[in-house]
């Protein structure tokens, strides 16, 4: 059953001690703040999301010191996807050299409170914790097809005091494993 989608202008949910790979626990206020929270659902053993990696680290990189925190969160079932335990989600992080957080989201409860359906799927909060883009990260799964950059328009507009331009989107990848 997929889950309600959260409405543009919603809450962020006020998600509470979540495990990181880097062996810390995370909240929402954890990130008090930055000014943009961005969380995208990943998994580990996604090709989509595999082809995507390089990008949201470059994001990380690109938007971190504009006061933009980039989180992965990994909501799969962990009994059914071998590959999204804790353990696996460390090795990733510490073979991709991930430069923020990566989360567990044990219960998917974060995942079914924003609707997430795929991964990778992206939600961007604003400095008062306001849905402001839900969708797909850009409109290729490889890197040298990507030709639209929704994820960073939005932030770009964000960052300048703008609506985002295109608020939401379909994401694309693979289905959560509830």
């Amino acid at each position: 059953m997929t889950p309600p989608s959260m409405e543009l202008g919603g809450e962020a949910p006020p998600f509470v001690n979540m495990e990181g790979t880097d062996g810390m626990t995370y909240s929402l206020s954890s990130f008090a703040e930055k000014d943009i929270v961005v969380v995208i659902f990943v998994g580990n053993g996604c090709p989509t999301v595999k082809a995507a990696e390089e990008r949201i680290i470059a994001l990380h990189n690109d938007y971190g010191e504009r006061g933009v925190q980039v989180l992965m969160v990994n909501s799969n079932n962990s009994s059914i996807s071998p590959p999204d335990t804790m353990k696996e989600m460390v090795q990733r992080a510490q073979q991709r050299h991930f430069n923020f957080p990566y989360i567990k989201d044990e219960d998917g409860m974060l995942a079914r409170s924003l609707g997430a359906t795929n991964t990778p799927h992206a939600f961007v909060f604003d400095a008062r914790r306001r849905l402001r883009y839900k969708g797909r990260i850009d409109n290729a799964r490889q890197a040298s097809r990507v030709t639209v950059n929704d994820l960073r328009e939005a932030l770009d507009d964000l960052l300048a005091g703008k609506e985002p331009r295109t608020s939401q989107t379909v994401p694309f990848g693979c289905s959560i494993v509830w």
